[in-house]
């Protein structure tokens, strides 16, 4: 859902180290959304000679989902990334989700962090094995989720006041749990950007935990749950300071 927008500065650590040499930053959308919604940080990225790949998930095509009775679920995103990670060359890759995204980044990392230099959760889901975005999220999308799939079940309709280039969500794809079997990398950077409190965040006590975590790095930018389109400004400066880590 999107939220008021409130003026803000993003917080966090100054690095010295920073990402002054290309990396591809490949940036996975929350539910709902395309991979249009990193249009305007994807620019600024780009602009800093970075490389920037917005994925559009599996059954959230513009043109709609290739088979509407066979809805992908979880595994067939974190498949869908993965691919692309493993296509790619040795350009180190910051791999980027919000929201449900976050889902399918730690299912992508889980298989190919030995491919990866960073993890970004943007306001995203930050699972641990066996848990599903229907067990992390709070009541308020829970039941959105339901109330938005009684029409035949599979798919979750564009909540109002969403981008018009918005489509219905797979609902297996919120209630599937994840799978993880790999060991962390401890090498790999992890850090969560904070959209701060907004009504129905399940992410406030995650935030703290984070914080008090020596292995994360949170930054805030409070202007609510759509980040990349409410500052995607801030949103291009955090991701270009993060620090480098595998290289």
């Amino acid at each position: 859902m999107q939220q008021p927008n409130h003026p803000s500065q993003p917080t966090g650590v100054a690095f010295c180290l920073t990402y002054d040499d290309a990396v591809k930053f490949v940036m996975v959308p929350g539910g709902w959304q395309g991979g249009w919604v990193f249009d305007s940080v994807a620019a600024e990225l780009h602009r800093d000679g970075h490389h920037v790949e917005a994925v559009t998930l599996a059954g959230l095509e513009p043109d709609g989902p290739a088979d509407a009775y066979r809805p992908p679920n979880l595994d067939t995103h974190i498949d869908q990334v993965a691919e692309i990670i493993d296509r790619g060359d040795a350009t180190p890759v910051a791999l980027c989700g919000h929201s449900y995204g976050g889902m399918v980044i730690t299912g992508v990392a889980d298989r190919l962090s030995d491919r990866l230099d960073h993890l970004v959760y943007i306001d995203a889901y930050v699972p641990d094995h066996g848990d599903s975005c229907w067990s992390l999220t709070s009541d308020r999308f829970r039941e959105m989720f339901i109330a938005g799939a009684r029409t035949d079940g599979q798919w979750v309709a564009v909540p109002e006041g969403l981008d018009p280039r918005a489509r219905p969500h797979p609902l297996a794809s919120f209630i599937q749990s994840i799978k993880l079997h790999g060991t962390p990398n401890g090498a790999l950077g992890r850090t969560f950007i904070s959209g701060g409190a907004w009504p129905g965040s399940p992410f406030l006590p995650l935030t703290q935990r984070l914080r008090n975590d020596p292995d994360w790095q949170v930054h805030d930018i409070p202007v609510g749950h759509n980040i990349a389109r409410r500052d995607p400004h801030k949103l291009a400066a955090t991701l270009r300071a993060l620090p480098p880590h595998t290289y």
